[in-house]
């Protein structure tokens, strides 16, 4: 175990092409305090990169200064057979820094900064080795899904279809609820040269802004419509909803028309968020009773409140009584995932969400 203790300053250096005998792909996971999480996180790598074998894939973990057990966990992996690349920190950087820093760190040709407590599924790697190897994508993206307890158990099924897109803009389209989830995208990193990692860290979605530029700087992208991406649903509660998915969400998107995303593009990914993305969390937010709801309408109203499909099809969803809005919330997201192709992922969370409910014990009070 290389066991090494830096902190990565804000003004790092630029991403600087790398040699060609490097990993072809680095999977590297930031963490902080999961320690049981990172367990299953690495036991099921362990898997993957055995089954393409030794010397294509290089595992980093960046440890902000963890005080639980992430470094036992990490010697537990490496007793296992997983070589890793365990960096851990001085003193806690921030997550924004501690993700920048894997990014600097990371030697492969392709990079998958995977969240500690997301997973990759059976046969992940045997499937995408061939791709990263043959072929000279901007962005990979992975189909994700939730899952609560077992991500095994809630995993939705089914074959899935892949595609190459030579129009990043129909890329972005077609993974549209996915790309701020780090752990379903891998990027080239030959397509980030002398963009510096660390002018994003004050945002929430810091490898949003450099999966949008791969994307956009390459001439082909794919997606693997195969679930192979398990990520823990809501297990982080460091950040409101709307601030972070909304606000800072459509700020970013704006800023990279100057990176050749077209207005149309933009104002179609819009629709798609409106009538696919957000009725699956406007109703977690009404089933839970999570977050500022108040906030949450007004955050949409004023990016989307000219647009009729918004009243319609979301509002309802905040603003009615409980129960209608979930009853409404379960439409539009069933309808939204139907048409998205994604309906056995909603009905895996709904059916899930309502048996973890009614099973509990009622108690007294």
């Amino acid at each position: 175990m290389v066991n090494a203790c830096l902190c990565r300053k804000a003004d790092a250096d630029v991403t600087q092409a790398l040699p060609d005998d490097r990993p072809l792909l680095t999977i590297a996971i930031p963490t902080f305090n999961r320690s049981g999480y990172l367990r299953l996180a690495l036991t099921r790598i362990t898997a993957e990169v055995e089954s393409v074998g030794a010397g294509r894939i290089e595992v980093l973990v960046s440890d902000n200064c963890s005080t639980d057990g992430t470094p036992e966990v990490v010697q537990e992996a490496e007793a296992a057979g997983l070589s890793i690349r365990y960096v851990r920190n001085s003193e806690n950087v921030g997550w924004a820094r501690n993700f920048a820093q894997c990014v600097d760190l990371a030697q492969g040709r392709y990079l998958l900064m995977s969240g500690d407590d997301d997973v990759l599924c059976e046969g992940a790697l045997r499937l995408l080795v061939p791709y990263l190897e043959n072929a000279d994508f901007g962005v990979i993206c992975m189909r994700p899904y939730g899952f609560d307890v077992d991500y095994q158990a809630e995993h939705p099924g089914g074959a899935g279809s892949i595609k190459r897109f030579d129009d990043a803009g129909d890329f972005l389209l077609a993974i549209s609820q996915y790309f701020t989830l780090t752990s379903a995208l891998i990027v080239n990193r030959d397509r980030l040269v002398g963009v510096d990692s660390g002018q994003f860290v004050s945002t929430n979605l810091a490898t949003f802004h450099l999966f949008l530029r791969a994307a956009l700087a390459a001439p082909h992208n794919l997606y693997v419509g195969k679930y192979l991406v398990g990520s823990k649903r809501q297990n982080s509660s460091s950040y409101e909803y709307y601030k972070v998915f909304v606000d800072e969400f459509w700020a970013i998107v704006d800023a990279h028309v100057r990176h050749g995303l077209s207005a149309k593009t933009v104002r179609r990914l819009e629709t798609q968020r409106l009538f696919i993305y957000y009725p699956f969390y406007m109703l977690d937010l009404r089933l839970s009773g999570r977050g500022d709801r108040q906030g949450t309408l007004a955050a949409l109203r004023k990016r989307f409140g000219s647009r009729a499909l918004f009243w319609f099809w979301v509002a309802p969803t905040l603003l009615l009584p409980r129960p209608l809005a979930i009853g409404w919330g379960t439409m539009t997201m069933a309808v939204g995932r139907t048409v998205r192709g994604d309906f056995s992922r909603g009905v895996t969370f709904l059916r899930d969400r309502l048996l973890r409910r009614f099973s509990k014990k009622p108690t007294n009070t």
